[in-house]
Order: structure tokens, then sequence, then C-alpha cells
């Protein structure tokens, strides 16, 4: 699949596949489809979703930029615990994540403004705790309204 991704986004085409896996859990969630565009000049921003080589293990990774660094970018899993980030070189960043179709539908939370905010947050460790207590604020609700 690294192949057919560099190559459409060589072209400047979008690529679109199933994401598989929760490490962007709950903004990007497993069997999502995302659509990675081709950038445009320039290197990513901070909170921006991207798609990235891991060279050691030769995987395709989608996770949210949190921090940068004169030779890379820090980026991290949105599903992750902790504070650790890893150091990824530009050139094994391929593209940005610029769509999330869920059932159909698209899904924008994660990928507007608030991206700068959720970066933040996890970088700092508070993304998925805040979640969380979040969820179980929430589900009674959810339970009632059924």
């Amino acid at each position: 699949m690294l192949g057919l991704l560099d190559g459409v986004l060589s072209r400047g085409v979008p690529f679109r596949f199933r994401a598989g896996g929760s490490s962007m859990a709950p903004f990007i969630r497993d069997g999502d489809v995302i659509s990675v565009s081709p950038f445009r000049g320039g290197s990513p921003g901070m909170g921006e979703v991207v798609a990235f080589l891991q060279p050691e293990i030769e995987k395709l990774i989608v996770h949210r930029v949190v921090g940068r660094r004169k030779t890379g970018c820090l980026i991290r899993g949105d599903n992750a615990e902790g504070t650790a980030a890893d150091l990824v070189s530009p050139r094994n960043i391929l593209g940005r994540v610029t769509r999330v179709e869920r059932g159909g539908k698209n899904v924008w939370l994660g990928l507007g403004p608030e991206r700068l905010a959720i970066a933040f947050l996890s970088r700092a460790g508070l993304l998925l705790p805040m979640c969380l207590g979040a969820s179980r604020l929430i589900r009674p609700f959810r339970k009632s309204s059924r």
C-alpha cells in the first residue's frame, strides 16, 4: 500500500483508505475511511493529522503533530497514554489527513481549529483522561435517549 499511496500523492491526488487500529480514537476510529492529501509546500502545522512512514518497521502510520523541532515533527496518536511522542523526519511524512468518513458521513471533529487544543492536550498527556471523563458524563444521557 505504501507504494500505491506514494504514487497517488506524487500526482497531487488524495488517497483514500480504510483506517485500521485505535491509536487515533475517538477522532479517527477503526474502519473509518480517511483521505490523505499531498502537502503543497511547507510542512505540517501543529495539530494536523498526518500519514507517515515509520522506517524501522516500514509501516504507514496516521498520527497528530503535537510539536515541532528543527529536525522534524513530534507526532503521537490521540489515544496514546503518557506524554511520549515520536520525532519524525520531514522526509518520512507523506501527506495530511483532509477528510474522515464514518458510516458514509463526513466527520470533521479533530481536523478543524480545535486540532490545536487537541494537540496541546495530547502532548500534555491530558487528552485521553479528558475523553474518558467526558464519555462517562455523557453515557447516562445516551442510554436514556434510546
